[in-house]
Parts: structure tokens; C-alpha cells; sequence
């Protein structure tokens, strides 16, 4: 690779408490088919040669990380995370000015995402090329949507409908800038939506249902039918 290339560094914020999964402790380091959570997410990273770094995002005191993420090359654990995910990206950003360049680009990428694959990775990275905003994985909605507003149900069509997933890609600088204007850190729930408030469109990469976001107990059986068959194209 041309060393002036913009490289491909993944960020993944991982300062949750998982109160929706009623565990006892975050969600990230939940046991899936013989290992954590986390360390299934980034060992995809870790997999992938199109990666050149993997920084993990935790709070100030995790107590569990060392233990969880042994030390090797080309993983950084940085405790700086915030009280919401946006702060833990943004404040992972700031951690890392000096050490990316402002074209790198950052794949910000959820924790409680186990089943991403280096096949996933490098689609994202293809398809999305030198796009000029960026590019996220995400599932066209194939399914009836209903809305239930107190109780009145009506029917939303699903007509360029997509579901949101990670990672979301944009460049060092644009992604940095974006979540830099954001006021409300619990108004935004994708990096995508802080890049999109900026008038920008992203383009959208087919993923796969293997990347759904572990949230609910009843998502821990279904990610670790995906971690025992993982994708490969």
C-alpha cells in the first residue's frame, strides 16, 4: 500500500452498562460461543489486512478489558469513554489527533455487534471507495411497518426504507467535525445522523442480518447461530 494512502482505522465505543439486556454487567462482555462479546468484534478487525488499527473506547475504570482483550499489535484500548455512545466516539476521536491523518478513514463499529465479518469489513471499504462523504452497512426493510401513536396504528411505507448498521465510515476530519456540532449527545444514535445533519448524504452498503446488534436477551441466541456459521462473501 502507498504509505500517503488513507488508511482504514476502526473505532469501537464500548463504555455501555447494557441496562436493556438485564445482565449482571455491560453487555460487551457477555460470553458467545467460548469468548466475550467485545472480543468477537474485534478480532473481525483484527482479521481484516484492509484494517491498519483498532482502537476500543471504554470507561476510565473498566475492570474487565485487560483481561478480555489481551495485549497485541494493532489494538488500542483508550479509557476515555463518555456517558453516551456519541461521547465515547467523540471523545475517541480527540484521543486520537496526531495519530490519524485527516483522510484516514474511521469505521466507528458498535460492540454489541459480534457477528461483523473481515468479508463485511472489506464490502463496506469496496463499495464505498473514495466516495466523498462515506458509506455504512445497513438492510433494505422488507417487512410491513406499522406506527402505533397512543394506540392509533397506521401503516408507513417501507419505500426506501433502510435498517441502520455498523460499521459507519467517514473520514478522520469530516466525522470528527460532525459530531463536534452536536449538542444534544443523546439526539443522535448513528454517527451517520451527525454527518447527515451537515446536508451530506452517505451512501448505503448492502450488510447482513449476521450483523444485528445484540440488545435483548432473546439477540444472544440468534448472534451466536450466526458466530457458530459465520459469513464469508
Amino acid at each position: 500500500m502507498n504509505p500517503n494512502s488513507p488508511r482504514y482505522i476502526a473505532l469501537i465505543p464500548a463504555a455501555g452498562v447494557g441496562a436493556r439486556m438485564a445482565a449482571n454487567g455491560p453487555k460487551q462482555y457477555l460470553p458467545l460461543v467460548g469468548k466475550a462479546m467485545l472480543r468477537h468484534t474485534v478480532d473481525a478487525f483484527v482479521a481484516s489486512p484492509l484494517i491498519a488499527h483498532t482502537y476500543i473506547v471504554v470507561s476510565a475504570d473498566d475492570p474487565q478489558i485487560d483481561e478480555v482483550i489481551p495485549t497485541q499489535d494493532r489494538v488500542t484500548v483508550l479509557r476515555c469513554g463518555g456517558a453516551s455512545r456519541m461521547e465515547s466516539v467523540r471523545n475517541g476521536l480527540a484521543a486520537l489527533h496526531g495519530t490519524v491523518h485527516d483522510d484516514d478513514w474511521i469505521l466507528v463499529h458498535d460492540a454489541a455487534r459480534p457477528g461483523l465479518t473481515p468479508a463485511l469489513i472489506e464490502r463496506l471499504i469496496d463499495r464505498t471507495g473514495a466516495h466523498p462523504v462515506g458509506g455504512l452497512l445497513a438492510l433494505p426493510v422488507v417487512d410491513t411497518v406499522k406506527r402505533d401513536v397512543a394506540g392509533e396504528v397506521d401503516t408507513i411505507s417501507r419505500d426506501g426504507l433502510w435498517l441502520a448498521q455498523t460499521p459507519q465510515m467517514f473520514r478522520y476530519h469530516l466525522l470528527r467535525n460532525a459530531l463536534a456540532g452536536v449538542t444534544d449527545a443523546n439526539a443522535i444514535t448513528d454517527d451517520a445522523s451527525a454527518v447527515e445533519a451537515l446536508g451530506l448524504a452517505p451512501l448505503l452498503v448492502d450488510g447482513h442480518p449476521c450483523n444485528l446488534k445484540v440488545t435483548r436477551p432473546d439477540d444472544v441466541r440468534i448472534a451466536e447461530l450466526y458466530l457458530s456459521h459465520p459469513f464469508t462473501d
